[in-house]
């Protein structure tokens, strides 16, 4: 009992600038609390969600089309609740560590406790170093992915401009997020991003219904390993947003009631992504093969077309108007996931610089703004929305968020003593410590042969596949070619015989 009092003393800390005790709270106060300062249960499943749908809803049409129905929907089930065990082991790892060293009277009131010094506290260095590196490179990436994202959806609401300008203009936006100071700041956006995400997903679903099949439709997936594995890690990949579980936990007030807090949110994500992705490769099938973002195929509404080039609507083809007004809010989600994947790497430059303790805003965010400049080069420089995404998935989020975990658990507590004196113990319906450990060793023998090596090869096969077509830099990518109008003909009077020549009459006198 006195362990567990501990326990819950040392867990309720909240960050120094963000404490308001003592303090009149008036009117004002209570909005700013209501919607800036969150850190409660439910802000906590509003980021968990938000930040893993968004990420690739737009692809999961794509990944089935190179898997086929059937697997498309059991690789959803099953990685989805293998990420949702490896998110479980995160905040197990974390309530030890932060539990050990409050224990020693470290006050993490104004100091956000990452990953990577999860690893240090509990592994040593060594594993902090591999942490650090995975950690942050998957984060760079993922902030990329993000950007390309919303840069292409935007492009097919309004095409006036090319994909590449509309990432130029949403890095700007984007770099705003220097300015939110940590995830417990993001209680509004978690809650809008996840309802404008939902709004999307059933549109999606609802919109392939009501267009049903187009002629000739085809489901042949899959049809080729490289193109299987690549859907298959793209899945892992969607599934794989967790690594900024350590960062939304400090946010909480209580973060060891997080525990469930990631299966939950991947049982709603689930309730969105399985009917739109089904949907979608119903209804189009192997036409998605070559169109990575299902907002390529659905028909433009004539609201959508408002200042776009494509004028003309596809013979047959049926419009929902309202809805598509709707999606030029679609940005929105990008942005959420976004600032999740950048500001952990905003904190680890101010450890970097000794930033990170400073109280002024202004200042912290002046010194953030150099990590948002390579992510919007590379983001330009690879803009392959869809293969990008799956390639991360291998040769980074395998590691960052599966197998790394994993492995740290079966080593923190791989000693009888510390498996006596660990905060959290297992539950009985997996086995206690055995199950667990065997479940461990599951996780990293799969996702090493299956994520890391066939999916590393296919998705880096993909990937230098859609360099070698598009090239690096690539104003547009997978565009529809441009149509030009069809130029004016001229009025010919006789396109056979030459113009009659007119004499003026000649009058006699």
């Amino acid at each position: 009992m006195a362990s567990d009092k501990v326990v819950e003393t040392v867990m309720v800390g909240n960050y120094v600038e963000m404490e308001t005790e003592g303090k009149p709270k008036s009117v004002k106060n209570k909005l700013s609390n209501f919607f800036w300062h969150g850190g409660s249960v439910y802000d906590a499943w509003f980021s968990c969600a938000s930040n893993q749908v968004a990420q690739v809803l737009l692809t999961l049409p794509y990944s089935f089309s190179q898997l086929g129905m059937l697997s498309g929907i059991l690789f959803q089930l099953f990685y989805g609740l293998l990420g949702s065990w490896t998110a479980y082991l995160i905040s197990v790892l974390y309530v030890e560590y932060r539990t050990r060293k409050e224990r020693e009277k470290v006050d993490f009131r104004n100091h956000v406790i990452q990953w990577f010094e999860v690893l240090d506290g509990l592994l040593g260095k060594y594993w902090r170093n591999v942490g650090l590196a995975f950690n942050c490179t998957f984060l760079l990436f993922g902030s990329v992915i993000q950007l390309i994202a919303c840069a292409s959806n935007i492009y097919y609401i309004n095409d006036n401009l090319d994909k590449r300008t509309w990432t130029y203009i949403f890095g700007a936006c984007c770099a705003t997020t220097v300015f939110i100071p940590s995830f417990h700041n993001y209680r509004i956006w978690s809650f809008l991003g996840l309802v404008m995400t939902t709004y999307t997903a059933w549109y999606l679903t609802i919109a392939s219904l009501l267009h049903g099949q187009v002629e000739g439709v085809k489901h042949s997936g899959p049809t080729k390993l490289v193109l299987y594995f690549t859907g298959a890690t793209n899945i892992l990949y969607t599934f794989g947003g967790h690594a900024v579980t350590v960062e939304i936990m400090h946010a909480m007030w209580k973060p060891q009631k997080f525990k469930a807090i990631y299966l939950l949110a991947t049982l709603y994500v689930l309730t969105l992504t399985l009917p739109s992705a089904t949907a979608v490769y119903w209804a189009f099938g192997d036409m998605l093969l070559n169109h990575s973002n299902a907002f390529a195929l659905l028909p433009k509404s004539p609201i959508q077309r408002h200042g776009c080039h494509s004028d003309a609507h596809p013979p047959g083809t049926l419009t929902i108007p309202i809805m598509h007004f709707h999606l030029h809010h679609i940005k929105l989600p990008h942005f959420i996931t976004f600032g999740f994947a950048c500001t952990p790497l905003y904190f680890v430059w101010e450890k970097a610089i000794g930033m990170h303790e400073c109280k002024s805003l202004c200042k912290r965010a002046a010194a953030r703004l150099p990590v948002v400049i390579p992510i919007w080069f590379l983001a330009i420089v690879f803009p392959f929305f869809g293969p990008i995404n799956s390639t991360v998935g291998s040769l980074l989020v395998s590691f960052t968020v599966y197998i790394i975990p994993a492995l740290a658990h079966i080593f923190t507590f791989k000693s009888a003593s510390a498996r006596e004196n660990a905060v959290e113990q297992p539950p009985k319906f997996v086995g206690r410590w055995v199950g667990t450990c065997t479940i461990n060793v599951f996780v990293v023998v799969w996702v090493l042969v299956v994520g890391f090596g066939f999916g590393g090869w296919a998705s880096v096969t993909n990937f230098v596949h859609q360099i070698d077509t598009f090239g690096l830099f690539t104003k547009c990518f997978q565009c529809p070619p441009p149509t030009l109008p069809p130029s004016p003909i001229p009025h010919i009077v006789n396109a056979t015989a030459p113009t009659p020549l007119h004499h003026p009459h000649l009058h006699r006198p």
